[in-house]
C-alpha cells in the first residue's frame, strides 16, 4: 500500500505545483514562488492532502542536486574565475554579519549568558543557521530571467558554493564546543582535501568527456554519463569530505561546463528537473511547515527571526559587494540573491537538535525563514531587474 500511496503523493505534487506555477507565471511571480505555495496549500499546514516522508525528501535531494548541476553547466567558467576574490569576500561577510545578528537576536530575547555557558552556544548556534545560504531559489529564478551567466549571477553562485563550505566550517567549530567527537581542524583540512581532489578529478573526467564528446557527439549516453559524474561527485563530498553534496554537484557542474555538449546535458537535465525533480523540492518546503504548537512568544521571535535573517545577508553581502565596485543595485541584487535559506538551514538546525544546541520548538523559525526568503527573494530579484530587462525574457519551452 504504501507504494500506491507515494504515487498518489506524486500525482498531486506535480499537478498542484503546475497549477500554481502557471498562475505564478500569469501574475509576473517566477514559477517557484507558485510550486512553494502549492506544497504548503496541500501539505499539513493547510489541506493535510501529502505529507513529508523519507522518499519525498530523497527526491527532493535529488531536485536540488540536479538543479546545482545545471547551474554549474551553464556557469561561465572565465567569469567564474574572474569572479572567485570577490565572490570568497562576498561570502565572508555573509557569514560573519548573520553569524553575529543571530546570536545577538537571542541574547535580547532571552538575556546575555556568559562565555562558555550553554545558552551562549545556543545564541551562537542560532546564528550558524542564519549563515546558510540556500542559492538553488535564486538560480531557478535567475535561470527564467537568462541572468544566470551574468557577472551578478555567477558571482552569487560562486558566494554561495563557498558560503555553504565556510558554514560547514563554521558549525563544526560550534559543535566542536560542545562534542568531543568532532574536529575542526579535521573539517578544516577535509575541505582543502575536497577542493585539491576536485581539481585532480576535474582536471582528468574533463580530457575523459572531451574524448566522448568527440567520439560520439551528441548522443544520449553524454548526459547519462554526465548525471552519473554528477551523483558520484555528490556522494563523495558528503561521505568522505563532509561537504554538502550540492556543492560537489555544482563542481561536477563546472568540470563540465566546457565541454562541447555542456548544453545538449543541460537541456537533458532541465526536463527531467522541470517535470518531476524541481517540483518535488520546492513544493518539499511547503511541506515541512507545520504551525503546531506555535505561541505568541515564539510568532514574535520567528518575526525577528526572519527580519534579521533576511537583513543580515542583505547588508552583509549587499555591503562588500559594493566594496567590491559592483553599483549600488546589482549589489542589492547580489545581497538579495544571497538571502534565500532551504535544505542547508534544515541540515544546520538537525544537526543543533542532535547534539542539544537548539530546542525543537525553535524549529519553527527556521521553517517561517525559510518560507519567506523562499517566496520574496524571486519576487524582489524580477523587480531590481526590472520591467525593460523582463521583456527579453523567453516563454519556458517545457510550460
Amino acid at each position: 500500500m504504501e507504494a500506491y500511496t507515494v504515487f498518489k503523493d506524486l500525482a498531486i505534487i506535480i499537478i498542484v505545483a503546475k497549477i500554481f506555477g502557471i498562475l505564478a507565471r500569469k501574475v509576473k511571480a517566477p514559477q517557484v514562488v507558485g510550486e512553494i505555495i502549492a506544497g504548503l496549500l496541500i501539505g499539513p499546514c493547510v489541506l493535510g492532502w501529502v505529507t513529508q516522508t523519507v522518499f519525498l525528501s530523497e527526491m527532493a535531494e535529488i531536485g536540488v542536486i540536479l538543479l546545482m548541476f545545471s547551474a554549474g553547466l551553464g556557469t561561465d567558467l572565465k567569469e567564474l574565475i574572474k569572479t572567485g576574490p570577490v565572490a570568497f569576500l562576498i561570502a565572508c561577510c555573509g557569514v560573519f554579519v548573520p553569524l553575529v545578528c543571530g546570536g545577538a537576536l537571542y541574547m535580547a530575547f532571552y538575556g546575555v549568558s556568559p562565555w562558555g555557558s550553554d545558552e551562549f552556544y545556543k545564541a551562537v548556534f542560532m546564528g550558524t543557521i542564519l549563515t546558510a545560504t540556500s542559492v538553488s531559489i535564486t538560480v531557478e529564478c535567475l535561470k527564467e530571467m537568462g541572468k544566470l551567466k551574468g557577472r551578478v549571477g555567477t558571482t552569487i553562485l560562486s558566494a554561495a558554493i563557498i558560503d555553504d563550505v565556510i558554514g560547514i566550517v563554521v558549525l563544526t567549530f560550534v559543535i566542536g564546543f560542545k562534542s568531543p567527537d568532532s574536529s575542526p581542524f579535521k573539517v578544516v583540512i577535509s575541505t582543502i582535501l575536497f577542493f585539491v581532489f576536485a581539481v585532480v578529478v576535474g582536471f582528468i573526467s574533463y580530457h575523459i568527456f572531451a574524448i566522448i564528446d568527440e567520439r560520439y557527439a551528441h548522443t544520449r549516453r553524454i548526459p547519462i554519463t554526465g548525471f552519473a559524474f554528477c551523483l558520484a561527485m555528490a556522494y563523495v563530498a558528503e561521505r568522505y569530505f563532509g561537504i554538502a553534496d550540492i556543492t560537489g554537484a555544482y563542481v561536477a557542474g563546472i568540470i563540465l561546463c566546457s565541454v562541447k555538449d555542456a548544453e545538449y546535458i543541460a537541456r537533458k537535465m532541465d526536463i527531467n528537473s522541470y517535470m518531476l525533480f524541481g517540483p518535488i523540492f520546492f513544493a518539499s518546503i511547503g511541506l515541512k511547515t507545520s504551525i503546531d504548537n506555535v505561541t505568541g512568544s515564539l510568532l514574535a521571535f520567528s518575526a525577528a527571526f526572519v527580519l534579521v535573517g533576511l537583513l543580515s545577508k542583505i547588508i552583509g553581502c549587499g555591503l562588500m559587494a559594493r566594496i567590491c565596485r559592483f553599483s549600488g543595485k546589482d549589489s542589492l541584487k547580489v545581497g538579495v540573491g544571497m538571502m534565500t535559506r532551504g535544505e542547508v538551514a534544515l541540515i544546520v538546525s538537525q544537526k543543533g537538535l542532535s547534539v542539544g544546541l537548539m530546542s525543537p520548538v525553535y524549529f519553527t523559525s527556521v521553517i517561517f525563514l525559510i518560507i519567506v526568503s523562499s517566496i520574496l527573494t524571486p519576487i524582489l530579484l524580477k523587480i531590481l531587474y526590472g520591467k525593460s530587462e523582463q521583456d527579453l525574457i523567453q516563454m519556458d519551452p517545457y510550460q
